[in-house]
């Protein structure tokens, strides 16, 4: 990040970093970040993690719990008081009970896990403990944090002349249309800045609505607003203006700029400095399945705003002193969600193209001494794989039960019944997917509901069925419990 974001983490930033090492000299801690990009799965995530650390579930690809290192699990207090809990037993609840998903991340929220286990043979062998703080949030604030080096003036070129590439005028003309009637050397007005800002809201949502789920246009509060909704600080737009000087004191211009710089004081800043900078391990969560469907423009849009997520980590090697004064992200996993939609055959297919869309960013990241990773996962798994016939060809296929409502071709799914879908197969050559090899549309990724977990024999609650998660917790904390 540049002078000018550092300056936003400040000394507040270290002071917070040193008591907190100071506390894990006595007490191991480590602080995950979760987040990802709209309807990625974060919530589900998280839920799936914690119920399979505190259920002591049998986890092959995690190494402590392979090696029976784990002892206990077990959820602890709230560790900040101005930080929303996470509320993992609803969301289980609405999991396991009502076969629903639970609703999407759109504020920050925090749990605590204290986690009791054997460390491995050596002169520090015997049991030991390590607090895990999960911090989950929406992956479009982190676009944000690149408003912090970018001037108002800076930030409304770069969005208006987005908004004017072929793809995006039929969606932005309202919004464009409002921007043409209002001058900015004239009056500041109240109600026409508030109508201007609704105007620029409704174009973002009209983005995320698409099949390509754009999200690399800030501010993420404006899809997300919370508590702020209908704040001064989210009721600002871009302004075409005619040049870079200040603007006239009390004009349209002037109130815009304003309401910029404080959305970024008051919103921005803070979440850099009191949540994200503080943050050691990461994973990001990526829906690559709906880019490749909906075509190459999609994956590409995918690829800037992935890339733009990486830039705002402070990735690198942790040290004793950078954690005290300036901390860092040592290790980020992207993860390649709905894995369950396809044959377990295309889940390496997934995986390399899910690399091959972070490869630039991955490759900044590790020359500043941060381990990256990547994995096609399903956090709970909705399907089961069978096989379906189509004149005298076997397909593999998924089963399970879509959605009420979901349609493929002339079928309309009613929630209750089961189906056999062949969803098609990746290819083999992940650059396939940029050049056009695979049509929008022609892949069969219907929502299902969350499976029916039933209770063993002795009456105990099952476990959710998942893909891959324990590999994604072995490298994220499986070295902090050897």
């Amino acid at each position: 990040m540049s002078f000018l974001t550092d300056l936003v983490g400040g000394a507040a930033s270290a002071a917070h970093s040193l008591r907190s090492a100071g506390q894990d000299l006595f007490q191991p801690a480590l602080r995950l970040g979760v987040t990802g990009l709209s309807r990625s799965g974060k919530t589900v995530f998280t839920t799936a993690l914690v119920h399979h650390l505190i259920r002591h579930s049998p986890l092959p690809a995690f190494t402590p719990a392979a090696e029976g290192r784990i002892r206990r699990a077990r959820l602890a207090p709230q560790p900040d008081d101005d930080v929303p809990r996470f509320p993992v037993e609803q969301h289980l609840a609405r999991i396991v009970d009502d076969r629903a998903w639970p609703a999407s991340t759109n504020r920050i929220a925090q749990l605590r896990l204290d986690i009791d286990f054997e460390r491995k043979a050596g002169w520090r062998s015997g049991p030991s403990n390590l607090t895990l703080d999960i911090v989950d949030y929406p992956g479009e604030w982190l676009l944000d944090l690149a408003l912090l080096d970018q001037s108002y003036a800076e930030w409304s070129r770069e969005t208006i002349a987005a908004s004017r590439r072929p793809t995006r005028t039929r969606l932005a003309a309202p919004w464009l249309a409002a921007l043409a009637a209002n001058d900015p050397a004239g009056p500041a007005d109240e109600d026409g800045a508030a109508r201007l800002a609704e105007s620029f809201r409704a174009y973002l949502l009209a983005l995320r609505a698409q099949p390509e789920a754009v999200v690399t246009t800030p501010p993420g509060r404006f899809l997300m607003p919370g508590d702020l909704a209908g704040s001064p600080a989210l009721t600002f737009a871009p302004l075409d203006l005619a040049q870079d000087g200040p603007p006239g004191s009390g004009t349209l211009a002037a109130l815009m700029e304003r309401r910029y710089e404080s959305y970024k004081s008051r919103v921005v800043g803070p979440f850099f400095r009191d949540h994200f900078q503080r943050i050691e391990r990461q994973i990001v969560l990526v829906d690559v399945l709906s880019a490749i469907d909906a075509g190459p423009e999609a994956l590409a849009e995918l690829e800037t705003a992935l890339d733009r997520v990486l830039l705002a980590f402070n990735a690198g090697r942790n040290g004793f002193f950078s954690r005290l004064f300036s901390p860092r992200a040592d290790r980020v996993l992207f993860a390649a969600t709905k894995a369950d939609h396809i044959h377990h055959t295309s889940h390496d297919r997934l995986e390399r193209m899910l690399r091959l869309l972070v490869s630039r960013a991955v490759r900044r990241t590790e020359a500043a001494g941060a381990k990256v990773g990547s994995v096609a996962l399903a956090s709970v798994r909705a399907t089961r794989e069978t096989t379906v016939l189509e004149g005298r060809t076997t397909l593999r296929a998924v089963a399970g039960t879509p959605e009420a409502g979901e349609r493929i071709g002339d079928e309309i799914f009613d929630g209750e019944a089961e189906a056999a879908i062949f969803p098609g197969e990746l290819p083999e050559d992940p650059e396939a997917v940029f050049h056009g090899e695979v049509q929008p549309g022609s892949l069969r990724f219907p929502r299902f509901r969350p499976p029916l977990v039933r209770a063993d024999a002795a009456g105990r609650a099952g476990l959710l069925p998942h893909i891959r998660l324990d590999r994604a917790l072995d490298f994220l904390i499986g070295d902090r419990l050897s």
